[in-house]
């Protein structure tokens, strides 16, 4: 199973007064023939599709035009909401691109069964179960409870988190006994996670209730695909739990660091390279 993990593309961003649509339009071509050069399962793309909640025409333009030129492919594209997208917005077209081998995930609902996806591989056999976790919004985890501290709200918020991420985890694990094969099972996130080194564009998206989620919190997942940090790096020294960072800077201090996708190969369960 080969998959490609990226991240924050934020079609539509005007860095001060400079549209970016040429650089984002480059960088969408570039990555399509990608999965064509190696052959690629499916795209994962960890939150933040959209700088704003009502992007421009231009930049849906760009998705949809994207989403068409992947599916002649034969590659299957999975899409989660981050903080900058609308869940509406994301959700207008869902049904629509569902046609076109694209699964879109805007946010949380009470049927998890919705959130565990197989993954298949080009020639349709399953290569791999994916949590497709979204960024999460305090208003669909937990209830506010008056007389709460900050500190109270903060346990609350990432007891919350870790307690979705476990559900869906040991429901990947019911759907990987229900098929009868050593699938890998991968997780996806968009938020912050302790130790991480972030940049002047990243917001913050748990104001006064949660800085940094625990690496440790994640479950024992053969790989965890986040978004948020536009930095691509590891997280607590590990090699499976990663952030793909941007495909191209979105602020002054990014401008030095590398750009980048993370390419995944999958024999089995087991991750051979990334």
């Amino acid at each position: 199973m080969r998959l490609i993990h990226t991240s924050d593309w934020h079609l539509g961003q005007y860095f001060f007064t400079k549209s970016r649509a040429a650089e984002h339009q480059a960088f969408l071509r570039w990555l399509t023939e990608q999965v064509e050069n190696h052959q690629v399962d499916a795209v994962i793309v960890a939150g933040d599709i959209f700088d704003t909640g009502s992007p421009p025409s231009y930049a849906r333009e760009l998705y949809n035009r994207f989403v068409v030129e992947l599916q002649r492919t034969g590659c299957q594209l999975i899409v989660l909401a981050g903080n900058h997208d609308s869940v509406a917005t994301l959700n207008e077209s869902r049904e629509l691109l569902s046609c076109l081998n694209t699964r879109v995930i805007a946010t949380v609902g009470e049927d998890l069964s919705e959130q565990v996806l197989v993954l298949n591989q080009r020639n349709g056999t399953p290569g791999a179960v994916l949590c497709a976790i979204p960024f999460l919004r305090p208003r669909d985890l937990i209830a506010s409870q008056a007389g709460q501290s900050g500190s109270d709200k903060q346990l609350a918020l990432q007891e919350a988190i870790a307690a979705h991420y476990d559900a869906l985890w040991h429901a990947a694990q019911a759907k990987r006994d229900q098929l009868g094969l050593p699938l890998p099972i991968i997780a996806t996130g968009h938020l912050t996670t302790v130790g991480v080194s972030t940049s002047d564009s990243v917001r913050d998206i748990y104001i006064g209730t949660l800085d940094a989620f625990p690496a440790q919190a994640f479950p024992p997942v053969d790989y965890v695909a986040l978004g948020h940090i536009h930095r691509a790096q590891c997280v607590a020294k590990t090699e499976h739990i990663r952030y793909s960072g941007s495909p191209i800077p979105l602020s002054f201090d990014e401008l030095s660091k590398a750009k980048s996708v993370y390419l995944l190969d999958f024999d089995g369960a087991t991750l051979n390279a990334i």
